[in-house]
């Protein structure tokens, strides 16, 4: 199965790297793009790509491309996967899948409409942890959720922001520790949860950072069955601190971040699920949190090849995506308006 880069920045190295982990697997990088013809030349030559190319109509009409990766700026991710879908490539796109509500739905449409498959990347969701973890909330292991955190802690300086003209604006970050860092976390608690959202209160400001975006926001989310989530995100937490998620139930509590299992409590504990640490390498041992960029990076680019294979849906189609961006430019309109959004 050959694949194909589209945009050579920074999350195009991981892309690359979980690639190489499948080549024995037959899934090999076959080509990359990235307009500034400097950074495909180099990003090629780093990683031993054999395919070149300075533009997408080019990669997208060498027939022996079969899934391309967009890995363009957030607010080009619509646009890119609609030339790709039309040249009749399969597709896996980068976090988030679009920047507002309706651009995101109309990406989650292309696979409907032009017969391709198409792979979201929200790779969190590979986290035994959080696999655990939604599965004990459908099983009533918690009873009723009372209340759920994420905390999304992240630091970036200034000259993070400067390194790239897209970085920190609307028009193609679509916002800032929200939509572009926090938007993992938002999307995993929400999955986790799997629950109605009533009404989504947020606040979002920039604090410390030359940008147009935020930098720090906050947000309370209702729920129709009454409970509530809580979400903080930050790119001013110095020096930056694990992501954490936290589940409060009638019969117990589940807390895990990017290195593990902190509390996995039941009141009764003969109806407790087993920690997802402790049941072996077959769930991925102890330390099966700790490289979740690369390791879910694999399995989901492993998923989307055989789905290809297989002609069936990969296991995270882009539908699944619309939400997360959803909720976060609910929290931005909600804390422009100073009101809550109802959903």
């Amino acid at each position: 199965m050959n694949f194909g880069i589209i945009g050579c920045g920074v999350i195009a190295y991981t892309h690359a790297t979980a690639l190489k982990a499948l080549e024995a697997e037959d899934c090999r990088l076959l080509a990359c793009c990235d307009i500034v013809p400097e950074k495909a030349d180099a990003f090629a030559a780093r990683h031993g790509v054999p395919r070149v190319y300075h533009d997408d109509a080019s990669i997208l009409a060498d027939p022996d491309v079969d899934i391309v990766c967009v890995c363009v700026p957030s607010g080009s991710h619509g646009e890119v996967c609609e030339m790709a879908a039309k040249a009749g490539k399969h597709i896996v796109c980068e976090k988030p899948l679009e920047i507002t509500p309706e651009r995101a739905a109309a990406a989650a449409a292309l696979p409907e409409k032009y017969g391709v498959r198409m792979q979201s990347i929200h790779q969190r969701r590979t986290m035994p942890a959080a696999i655990a973890a939604r599965e004990a909330i459908r099983q009533g292991k918690l009873g009723k959720v009372c209340l759920a955190e994420a905390d999304l802690k992240y630091y970036r300086d200034q000259a993070y922001y400067d390194s790239g003209d897209w970085r920190g604006t609307w028009e193609l970050d679509g916002g800032g520790c929200l939509m572009n860092q926090g938007v993992h976390g938002v999307d995993l608690i929400l999955w986790m949860l799997d629950a109605q959202i009533d009404t989504v209160y947020g606040q979002a400001a920039t604090l410390s950072h030359a940008i147009a975006v935020e930098d720090n926001a906050a947000a309370v989310l209702r729920m129709r069955d009454g409970s509530v989530c809580v979400i903080e995100s930050s790119t001013s937490a110095y020096p930056g601190f694990s992501t954490s998620f936290s589940i409060y139930g009638e019969k117990g509590t589940i807390i895990f971040n990017d290195e593990g299992i902190v509390e996995w409590n039941f009141i009764d504990p003969t109806d407790a699920p087993p920690r997802p640490d402790r049941l072996g390498e077959a769930m991925g041992g102890s330390k099966s949190n700790v490289n979740i960029t690369i390791d879910g990076h694999i399995t989901l680019l492993r998923d989307m090849a055989r789905a290809v294979r297989d002609g069936r849906e990969p296991m995270l189609p882009p539908r699944d995506a619309v939400l997360a961006v959803k909720v976060i430019c609910a929290v931005y309109e909600s804390s422009r308006t100073g009101r809550p959004v109802k959903f």
